[in-house]
C-alpha cells in the first residue's frame, strides 16, 4: 500500500485548518474506498502563525496522530521555508503541496494519482487558467512576470503554474538536495527538469480568512525569483553603464567643437544639470542591482538555517 505524504503550509489559518482536513479527507476516502491502495498523512506547517492555527493542528495531531502531524517554526520564516521543512518530512511514496485556504482545489487529486500511475510522468503539477475576482492591477503584473522571466530565464516557468502538485519521492529528494539559502519554489521545481505534465484549473476563491500576500509582497517575491534564476538584470547595468558612457564621449565632443566653431558660452546649465542627475541616478540603479546580487551573496555565506523548528510531533 502506498502512501501519500500531503504538505500544507499555514501561517495564520485557524479557520481554514478544519475545513481543509475535512474537504481532501472526505475526496480521499471516497477515491480510495474501492481500491484500498493508498494511505495518507498530513504534514501541517505552521510558520509562527499568531492565531490558533497551532492549537487547530494540536487538535487533529490528537483526533488522528498516526495521520496528522504538525511542525511549528520559532517565528515566521515564509512560505519558501515551510515547503523546505514539510518537503524534508515527508517519506510518502507520492508527495503533494497544497495550499490550506482550498484555492487549490482538492477535487484534482484523485486525477492527479490516477495519472501519475498511469504514466511515466514524474510530476503532476496544476495550472491556474484564469484569475477572475483578483483585481486588475495584480493579474496583469502576474502575467507580464511570467512572460518577463521566460524571456530572460534559462529556467521556463508555465504562467499560472500553482505550487500545488503531487512529486514521486525522487523528484522531492532533488528538491531537498538544492541546499540555497534564497529559495524560488517554482524556479526549483521547474530547474530539476523531471518530466511534468500540468493540469489546467479555473479560479477558486479563498475557503476563509483574507490573502497575506500584498501586492507589494507579490512585486518583490517576484523580483526576488528573477534575480535567483537570471543574469539579465547585472548585464543589463553592464549595457547602460556602456551606453552612458557612449553619449557621454560624443557629447564632449559635440562641446568641444561647439566651443571651437562658436566660442565659449555660459548657456546649457539646466541641461547639464539634468544630464549629470540622469547619469546619477544611472549609477545609483546599477549599484542597486549589483548591491541586490551581492546581498544574496551575502546571505549565502552565512550558511544560517533556513528556518527553526520549535516544536513537531
Amino acid at each position: 500500500m502506498q502512501l501519500i505524504s500531503i504538505i500544507v503550509p499555514c501561517y495564520n489559518e485557524e479557520e481554514s485548518i478544519p475545513l481543509f482536513y475535512q474537504r481532501v479527507e472526505t475526496i480521499l476516502t471516497e477515491f480510495n474506498r474501492h481500491k484500498e491502495q493508498y494511505q495518507w498523512e498530513y504534514w501541517f506547517i505552521n510558520d509562527g502563525s499568531q492565531d490558533a492555527s497551532l492549537q487547530q493542528m494540536a487538535y487533529l495531531h490528537a483526533r488522528v496522530p498516526e495521520t496528522v502531524h504538525y511542525i511549528t517554526f520559532t517565528r515566521n520564516f515564509g512560505k519558501e521555508a515551510a515547503l523546505l521543512a514539510g518537503l524534508k518530512e515527508a517519506h510518502g511514496d507520492l508527495v503533494a503541496v497544497m495550499d490550506v485556504d482550498l484555492q487549490d482545489p482538492p477535487e484534482l487529486l484523485p486525477t492527479m494519482i490516477e495519472t501519475l500511475e498511469a504514466s511515466d510522468y514524474d510530476v503532476i503539477g496544476t495550472q491556474r487558467v484564469d484569475r477572475t475576482g483578483e483585481p486588475w492591477l495584480r493579474a496583469k503584473l502576474s502575467t507580464a512576470f511570467y512572460h518577463v522571466i521566460n524571456r530572460i530565464s534559462q529556467v521556463q516557468i508555465v504562467p499560472g503554474a500553482r505550487d500545488y502538485r503531487l512529486m514521486r519521492q525522487a523528484v522531492v529528494q532533488a528538491i531537498v538536495a538544492m541546499p540555497e539559502y534564497n529559495r524560488f519554489s517554482k524556479g526549483i521545481f521547474s530547474w530539476v527538469g523531471f518530466k511534468t505534465k500540468y493540469l489546467p484549473f479555473h479560479h477558486q476563491d479563498r475557503i476563509a480568512g483574507e490573502t497575506h500576500w500584498s501586492l507589494r509582497q507579490l512585486i518583490a517575491y517576484s523580483l526576488e525569483g528573477i534575480m535567483d534564476y537570471s543574469e539579465v538584470p547585472l548585464s543589463l547595468a553592464s549595457w547602460l553603464g556602456g551606453i552612458s558612457c557612449v553619449v557621454a564621449i560624443f557629447s564632449m565632443i559635440g562641446i568641444v567643437i561647439r566651443a571651437l566653431v562658436f566660442g565659449s558660452t555660459t548657456a546649457g546649465w539646466s541641461s547639464l544639470v539634468a544630464i549629470i542627475l540622469l547619469l546619477g541616478g544611472l549609477q545609483l540603479f546599477c549599484l542597486g542591482i549589483l548591491g541586490k546580487y551581492i546581498g544574496k551573496i551575502y546571505l549565502e555565506t552565512k550558511h544560517r538555517p533556513i528556518y527553526l523548528v520549535k516544536e513537531k510531533c
